[in-house]
């Protein structure tokens, strides 16, 4: 085996070592690649030990919560999680700076009939600047969308867990 064999070999065994289903890691690497301008990066899991996990608002698990690194530097961390919209649940990624400060917030897949409008840019750029100091508001931070209230509610609340979460790590010196 040469060694382009072995880097291939090597390559797949990362691709597969973490559990998300290819169509969403193909739509989080193409975000990973626009928001911070890179074409080459790292993305590993960020364990986090189970005790702390257990008292996080939000699931922070080994296929869930990314650190994303380009040229050996720390660049930001990605979040993927389902949330609940009227029957059933939506993936969602939220793309951070080394920071913590929000940089994108995306619906990935959603699976309703109605309410697929909290997939616009243009709405989802709410949440773009917050951080973990931020609690954000349904009709008051956040703008409501006729025909999509559970999903807006329930990406609003997503957001909020996942910046206590946040909140939280930072307090233990985790992140």
């Amino acid at each position: 085996m040469n060694l382009r064999h072995i880097f291939i070999l090597v390559l797949s065994m990362f691709f597969l070592s973490f559990g998300l289903p290819e169509k969403i890691k193909k739509k989080v690497f193409k975000e990973i690649k626009s928001t911070y301008d890179v074409e080459k990066f790292e993305f590993s899991a960020f364990k986090i030990s189970d005790t702390v996990v257990k008292e996080l608002p939000s699931k922070f698990e080994t296929d869930n919560f990314f650190e994303i690194k380009s040229a050996d530097k720390r660049i930001g961390f990605a979040y993927v999680a389902k949330a609940p919209s009227k029957t059933a649940q939506f993936d969602y990624l939220i793309l951070l700076d080394s920071d913590l400060i929000v940089k994108k917030a995306k619906v990935l897949i959603y699976r309703e009939e109605y309410g697929g409008e909290i997939g616009s840019k243009r709405w989802l750029r709410q949440f773009i600047g917050k951080t973990p100091e931020d609690e954000l508001k349904y009709e008051q931070d956040i703008v409501a969308i006729s025909g999509a209230t559970i999903s807006v509610r329930s990406m609003t609340s997503a957001v909020n867990d996942v910046l206590r979460s946040l909140k939280m790590l930072q307090s233990k010196n985790i992140l």
